[in-house]
């Protein structure tokens, strides 16, 4: 068994490096190798890498494609996406295009309400703390006016706080549950700035009022909710149905399909998760290449799609009077200032070729990668299943794991043009072709 290692957080990269090598590689001069393949040649921007978090040997990185053409309230955006996944862009700009010749897509922003709670204990009279609470209540707005001076100005802050009895989910629980405009950042610090100052004031004002005798009050932690189901995006696009005819099928058959591939996800939790998935194959993309928290986003979608008590589809589709509307609506807490925003170079360079959005903007851009990524998946699965598709994408995996030559590979695209691509299809060309 390796024993533990005392102080490794102020070891030096190499020494680090050094020992992760030499105690759990077989060939430690290669895992040194792969490490050092990976750092950055610019020391400035290698520092500032190693400094986003503790404990860095070295920079895990992931594709940044673009998808074009979406045409989004009638303006044409680009928009940038991080991800691994083989068929993602590919499938995204192919909905771009798709919905660009439609009318493209239409975006409103529901809300933009964070919240954050104080949880504690008390054990006293609740109509006691009510009334105790209402009578402080401008109290712990004062208490925050140093930390919301700069946001209040620029139309942000504190928009709400109560007291809230949870006592019938658990003995003596009480919370002040308290919402937040936060504008253009994603707001996580401001709030639980404001948030650790409301226990503060709570505790010393509960401390000095004498009616409470023989009551206890102990906070037991502040902090905000990744789940903001007022913090929401729409985003839709709509047609005739006699506009989504494909080869392989006639509009009113495929908008039918659809909206009942989509009731099928509405129904059945299993459909719904991969469904979903789908839904955040995109959202995540953008949310990974703007410099966001897409722990968070995911977090709080899944929350919200099983919000009613079952698990459940995040879009919706319809077909009235000949029209096939498609549409998401998705809580998105996002920010454009700030944290790894401002500080990551291509989270920077993702904004501009946003073209600088503000929060709702971004809210509403990824909303729609979302929805077109949705698309391209249904579309898929309802016309001629989603493994063609995705395989040929898939192909270029393969060969490189397969350690292909260049000559092999032109070889191979050319045979998987007019053939079904499979792992063991693959395996078994590439065998063929060297033998």
């Amino acid at each position: 068994m390796t024993p533990p290692i005392a102080g490794f957080s102020k070891l030096s990269k190499n020494e680090k490096i050094h020992w992760l090598s030499t105690t759990y590689f077989s060939n430690p001069d290669q895992a040194k190798e792969i490490l050092s393949q990976y750092w950055n040649t610019d020391t400035k921007l290698q520092q500032l890498h190693d400094e986003f978090i503790e404990n860095t040997v070295s920079n895990y990185y992931l594709p940044l494609g673009v998808a074009p053409n979406f045409l989004v309230n009638n303006e044409l955006y680009t928009i940038p996406m991080a991800v691994e996944e083989s068929s993602v862009v590919a499938a995204a700009s192919k909905a771009a295009k798709y919905w660009h010749q439609r009318g493209g897509f239409k975006t409103e922003i529901i809300g933009t309400v964070k919240i954050g709670h104080v949880h504690f204990m008390y054990d006293g009279d609740p109509d006691l703390l009510e009334t105790f609470f209402n009578t402080h209540k401008d109290s712990f707005l004062e208490a925050v006016s140093s930390i919301t001076a700069n946001m209040r100005r620029r139309g942000g802050g504190v928009t709400a706080i109560k007291l809230e009895n949870k006592t019938a989910a658990l003995p003596n629980y009480y919370q002040l549950h308290c919402e937040f405009e936060t504008l253009d950042a994603m707001g996580a610090n401001f709030i639980n700035s404001c948030l650790e100052q409301f226990a503060q004031t709570l505790s010393s004002l509960f401390e000095k009022d004498h009616q409470f005798t023989g009551a206890n009050l102990t906070v037991i932690m502040s902090i905000l909710s990744n789940y903001v189901p007022n913090c929401v995006v729409k985003a839709s696009v709509s047609c005739p149905v006699d506009e989504l005819g494909e080869k392989e099928i006639k509009g009113e058959e495929f908008a039918q399909k659809f909206v009942q591939a989509i009731q099928i996800a509405k129904a059945e939790p299993y459909r719904a998760v991969t469904h979903n998935k789908g839904v955040m194959n995109g959202i995540d993309a953008v949310v990974i290449a703007t410099g966001n928290d897409f722990r968070a986003v995911e977090a709080a979608v899944h929350a919200y799609a099983g919000r009613n008590g079952s698990y459940t589809s995040l879009t919706h589709a319809s077909i009235e009077d000949g029209v096939f509307t498609y549409w998401i609506e998705i809580p998105l807490a996002l920010g454009t200032v700030g944290g790894l925003t401002k500080l990551h170079p291509l989270a920077q360079w993702s904004l501009e070729l946003m073209q600088r959005p503000n929060a709702k903007k971004l809210m509403e851009l990824t909303a729609v990668a979302g929805l077109a990524q949705n698309f391209a998946a249904l579309r898929s699965l309802v016309t001629t299943g989603i493994q063609k598709g995705h395989m040929k994408m898939h192909l270029m995996n393969i060969l490189n794991q397969l350690e292909v030559t260049s000559e092999e590979k032109e070889y191979a695209i050319a045979h998987f043009t007019t053939n079904t691509v499979s792992h063991s299809a693959v395996v078994n060309f590439v065998d063929a072709l060297r033998s």
